[in-house]
């Protein structure tokens, strides 16, 4: 059997990926790009991605992709900070970036396909689409790659920036005869019993592949062989007709992704034939959990989650099973991982306690920041062990709960809040379609709570609903003293939404910036 990738109606055998890719590492290579160097990826789902990524692996040279969300000028800081030879990038896209590509760097065009066009309904011709050769036609003009294939350098991902400039995590290659971090993987990926047919696993991939877990799960599924479709943006519904068409498998997907399949009515979500399905793995944000309970109840034990972060990789895991235990848990921390909480001073936290997460995995490929090693070392706050940015506390069992990032930790009246407990109560609240809850300047209390909510089309929330809501679940010092309602949130394609983007205008009317 002959796997494939499928986008839409189109679909390309893995010998053609292949092709395609020693292909583009002869180009690649013509283009002055050697072992080290950096390609950047300014793409949608597509197979040019995948393509542009295996060719480059040929050579030793990084990829980095760019979250296509963003600004000229952001682009240009991580075209320069990754020193980067050639930008691909999609038609669509070009005309709002190419202003701001160095003049060193080579610009390659993806025409975008059919099924991106529709997605997010993008005219004919759009501007920029002549700025440079056609990804296809680029390719024919190169034999396939016959060099010896250089060691991989590793990976190089620029972090969301959610505070301050994208950072761009540059690791160093898997050490050789790495078992233990192959049978974490193997763990996180769902792959056990899948030894000897990975033909017939169909990997269906919704979110951006600009983000290191889509773009990590992509990568090793493509390497084993897999199927994989590529969904050119999440929609609920596309997502169940995806799931029966290919016969998915296996899912990778988001809290937020949940939450707006849970919206489908009853009969929407009984008219899709899901059975198909073996292993949904989640992650990269607390799932609040009425939502959790409410997908495991709808799809069956087959929903994973784990956690970890683009620096240190997953350190725990946790069946359906083990949530149903400890509901809210994010597991528990996998074999070869350490995972310690701790306080300010750096002393680990008791039972129950909250405390900053730092781990690492044996064995991991180590990290730096790219062009800033201070940065890399500022991140381990014990030796060997790097902080993640979140906040959580293990129970009894040794069951990790999140609180929250800790940059988004509120501080008011010296009472420290974590919003994601709040979010996650509002999320059940009768018409709240999403929300977002952070901290806002106060004279009094140092800060206060804002929240942003995002009603269902129709429904009727005020304020007063909201606050006597959250009140009824939660402390009243966890009660948002701000209310805001907004028809849509802004938010990437994953469905994570940029909370900075909202919390800036006011802490830029207070003078300074968080």
């Amino acid at each position: 059997m002959t796997s494939r990738l499928f986008s839409g109606d189109r679909h390309i055998d893995l010998s053609m990926v292949r092709e395609h890719a020693a292909r583009a590492a002869t180009g690649f290579a013509a283009a002055g790009v050697g072992r080290g160097d950096t390609i950047a990826l300014f793409l949608r789902n597509d197979f040019p991605f995948l393509e542009a990524s295996v060719a480059a692996g040929l050579l030793g040279a990084y990829v980095v992709p760019i979250n296509w969300h963003a600004s000229a000028e952001e682009a240009r800081y991580i075209l320069e900070d990754s020193g980067a030879k050639l930008l691909i990038c999609h038609a669509d896209l070009a005309g709002g970036v190419l202003g701001a590509v160095p003049d060193r760097v080579g610009v390659i065009i993806v025409p975008t396909p059919d099924e991106i066009a529709a997605a997010y309904q993008i005219g004919p011709s759009p501007p920029g689409s002549e700025a440079g050769p056609h990804w296809a036609e680029w390719l024919q003009q190169f034999a396939p790659y016959d060099g010896p294939p250089e060691p991989s350098p590793g990976s190089m991902i620029y972090t969301s920036g959610t505070t301050g400039r994208p950072k761009g995590v540059r690791r160093a290659p898997r050490p050789e005869h790495d078992e233990a971090g192959l049978a974490i993987s193997r763990a996180i990926f769902g792959l056990q019993g899948w030894d000897d047919r990975p033909e017939e696993i169909v990997l269906l991939l919704p979110g951006p592949l600009y983000h290191s877990a889509p773009n990590g799960w992509a990568m090793y599924f493509l390497g084993i062989g897999a199927n994989i479709v590529l969904a050119p943006r999440f929609d609920p519904e596309q997502l169940l007709r995806d799931i029966e068409r290919h016969r998915v498998t296996h899912l990778l997907a988001v809290p937020t992704m949940f939450v707006r399949l849970l919206k489908l009515s009853p009969e929407v979500r009984g008219r899709y034939d899901l059975s198909s399905l073996r292993y949904v793995m989640h992650g990269a944000a607390p799932c609040p959990p009425h939502v959790k309970r409410a997908m495991i109840d709808w799809l069956g034990p087959i929903i994973w989650e784990h956690y970890g972060s683009t620096e240190v990789g997953g350190l725990t895991i946790c069946s359906s099973e083990e949530w149903l235990a400890h509901p809210g848990t994010v597991g528990r921390v996998m074999p070869n991982c350490t995972l310690r909480l701790l306080d300010e001073t750096g002393a680990d936290v008791p039972v129950g306690q909250p405390g900053d997460i730092v781990g690492w995995r044996a064995g991991y490929a180590d990290f730096t920041y790219n062009r800033d090693d201070e940065k890399r070392r500022g991140a381990e706050r014990r030796p060997g062990l790097i902080a993640t940015g979140d906040v959580g506390f293990f129970d009894q069992d040794g069951f990790l709960y999140l609180s929250g990032r800790s940059s988004d930790m509120v501080i008011s009246g010296g009472v420290n809040i974590y919003p994601a407990e709040i979010e996650s109560a509002l999320l059940q609240l009768e018409g709240v379609r999403d929300c977002a809850v952070f901290g806002i300047p106060d004279a009094e209390f140092g800060e206060q709570l804002c929240a942003v909510v995002e009603p269902e089309a129709g429904a009727r929330i005020d304020i007063d609903d909201v606050r006597t809501f959250v009140r009824s679940r939660l402390a009243g010092f966890k009660v948002p003293r701000v209310v805001e309602f907004r028809d849509t949130l802004p938010r990437e394609d994953s469905g994570k939404i940029f909370k900075r983007e909202l919390r800036d205008p006011y802490w830029q009317d207070a003078g300074r910036q968080i």
